[in-house]
This record gives structure tokens, sequence and C-alpha cells, in this order.
């Protein structure tokens, strides 16, 4: 690279809000040499700058197309409602939209929140943003619904704000197009999920450096075979001998140790020795058959 041109940037488009700020500070940790511009565009916007390439990845609000875009859902809102600190909903901890009925409720343009019907009554001309329907809730005119980061957003010292338990919540989501998936916005989608500088996934990891504890596991593979397999191997020797095999000959063979010597063994060799004529016994029983003679 020349002296003249410049080093590649990230462009990272995001929505009001978003607060993209420990993502960037990590970004700048990990790739110091390489520029991470913030981008904040209006949340209907956001697609079409995605498409136009004016971004390399956004995080937008929940729905995208997905045909056209990759998206990693990170985390959904609590609605609220924001109102006058002397209206009636300020006295309690959260309202369902059943509360709102008799409210004037504000439906801006460019509100984010998937409605299947607007709750309160409708006011008589829609704000354009959610910043100037927040001025007319100071006027006390009505109400707003939102997710609670734009309540913080366009916080007021007059305003306060009530978590809505049954209205419908926004996603957030990072999200970039799908055709367009980058070495850069691989690096940012590692940040985003937390992974670690040294982490398997991620792109920088050499192919001559296998990962921790590969090398371990390898030499543990080895040294365990080569150990198994000489235990096996002679373990497997002296158990495959039957147990009932004598070490000096025919002790264990299954019959007497008489019988098996044929009387001449060194525990039946007197017994056999001492046979008289005819292979009588000649024991004493044997010896004197019958009462002896008395002399005259």
């Amino acid at each position: 690279m020349t002296g003249s041109e410049a080093p590649p940037s990230f462009r990272l488009a995001y929505v009001p809000g978003v607060t993209p700020g420990k993502w960037v500070r990590i970004w700048q940790e990990r790739l110091p040499g390489t520029p991470l511009d913030l981008l904040a565009v209006p949340a209907a916007e956001a697609e079409r700058l995605l498409r136009e390439g004016a971004a390399d990845a956004g995080v937008v609000r929940l729905p995208v197309d997905r045909t056209v875009f990759s998206a990693i859902p990170l985390y959904t809102e609590t609605t609220v409602v924001v109102v006058p600190k002397d209206h009636a909903i300020a006295a309690v901890d959260e309202v369902a939209l059943e509360d709102l009925a008799d409210d004037v409720v504000f439906h801006p343009l460019d509100d984010t929140l998937p409605w299947q019907g607007l709750p309160g009554r409708p006011a008589v001309e829609r704000p354009a943003t959610t910043a100037d329907a927040v001025a007319l809730v100071a006027a006390g005119v009505g109400v707003l619904v939102v997710p609670q980061s734009l309540a913080r957003l366009h916080h007021r010292r007059d305003l306060t704000y009530r978590p809505v338990t049954d209205a419908p919540r926004s996603g957030v989501a990072l999200s970039w197009p799908e055709d367009r998936t980058t070495d850069l916005v691989d690096d940012f989608i590692g940040i985003v999920r937390g992974r670690t500088v040294n982490s398997t996934r991620g792109r920088r990891l050499s192919p001559a450096e296998p990962p921790k504890g590969t090398t371990k596991s390898t030499k543990s593979t080895a040294k365990g075979t080569a150990k198994d397999g000489t235990k096996s191997t002679t373990r497997g020797t002296a158990r495959d001998q039957p147990k009932d095999q004598p070490k000096g000959g025919a002790r264990r063979s299954g019959r007497p140790a008489r019988e098996a010597a044929g009387g001449t063994s060194a525990a039946g060799g007197r017994r056999g020795a001492a046979t008289g004529r005819g292979g009588t016994p000649a024991g004493r029983r044997g010896a004197r058959p019958g009462r002896p003679r008395r002399r005259s």
C-alpha cells in the first residue's frame, strides 16, 4: 500500500435509540488500523442505505427483508408510554393498553412498533417524527407509546414514562446484505457476539497455528494409544489363558492328584509302594487277616 492510499474502513449505520459505543471501543482495541465510521440514520432509511452500499452493516430495528439481508437479533426492547409528570399514569408502576382508552395516543410517521390495532383515541394529525410527538406530549395534548430507548433519547424533565405490559415490542438486530458478507463484517459480528480475540471462529486464525489445546489433545491421544495398546496386548495375553491351566503339569486337570500320577506322586507314592501280594494293601490290617495261631 502506498502512502496515498487510505486504509479500508468499516461503515456502521445505526438507528435512533441504539447505542453502539461498546462495540466501537472493542473494534478500536482489536483493529486500531481500520477506522470505523458511524452513520446515524432514521429507522425508515436504514434498509435503503444498506441496499445501496452506503453502509457495510447496520444496527437496525426488525423486521428486515430476509430475502436480501442477514440479521442477528440482539435484544427486544420494553415498550413504554410517555406522559406528563402530572398525568394519572405517572402514579402507577405499569399500565395496559386499555388504560389508554381515554387518551389521545400519537402515532408518528416514523413509529417503529408493529401495531395490529392502535390504542386510545387517534390524533387529528399524525406527527412527522417521534421528536415532534414528544413535544406534543409535553404540551399536554396526548400521550406517546414507544420503545424505551426512544423515551430515554427524547427525555425531558417535565415528562416521564411507564411500561405498557401488553403492547407490541421492537426488536433490534445487526443486519447486512447477505451477498456482501466481507471480512470486516465478520470481524464486527464476532465483536457483537462476544467472541474473544483468539476465538477459533474468527477469520484471523492462521492455518499454520492450530487452536489452543489441539497439540495437547493430539499428544494425549498418541500417548494413550501407545500406552493402552501395550497394556491391552499384555493383559489380554494373560487373561486369555484358561484359569484352570496348571503351571507345572496336570495338577489342575480336574482329577485327584493320585489318579493323575498313577499312584506315584509324592502325596500318594507311599500308599502305592506298600501293596502286598495280589495287590492287597500291606497295612496292619492287611498283613494279619484273621486272628493269629497260638503256639502249642
